[in-house]
């Protein structure tokens, strides 16, 4: 069986970042998030892949496995329910199920791992994805860690 990672950059730096993706020997970096920008310097879409290229990680963004607006608000108000509804209906539509089938042929050509935000996993999206490819029966999933930025 396969394996499949997850990570989330919240309260780390890109160095940092980069060092846990590499030491755990990930080669492809899946960016799951709807809008691959950010405020936190270095995870940017451009900035970001050219950062993980340097080290030979490649960088895909799918933005169909991103969580909707109304989701991320959702979670933001710390409304669960809400926010597992809101994403499981969207991973039932034809883009993100288009998705999954291309995060799926990526994972298997090399140790792939899924990104987002959020540091715990439990509180982010990717890990229904890890699960949603998991229950494909092709991965078992680890979840990765960043060493918080001093």
């Amino acid at each position: 069986m396969r394996s499949l990672a997850t990570i989330g950059y919240e309260q780390s730096g890109l160095a940092d970042f980069i060092v846990a993706l590499t030491a755990a020997g990930v080669k492809q970096l899946i960016d799951v998030r709807e809008v691959p920008i950010s405020r936190k310097r270095g995870f940017s879409k451009r900035v970001l892949s050219e950062a993980l290229y340097a080290v030979g990680i490649s960088y895909t963004h799918l933005r169909a496995l991103g969580d909707p607006k109304p989701g991320r608000e959702a979670a933001r108000r710390g409304d669960q329910a809400k926010f597992l509804r809101i994403y499981h209906a969207h991973l039932a539509t034809a883009d993100a199920t288009e998705a999954l089938d291309e995060a799926e042929a990526l994972a298997v050509t090399a140790l792939s791992c899924l990104m987002c935000f959020e540091r715990d996993y439990l509180d982010c999206h990717r890990n229904l994805i890890a699960k949603a490819l998991a229950d494909r029966g092709e991965f078992e999933i680890q979840h990765l860690k960043v060493a918080k930025a001093a």
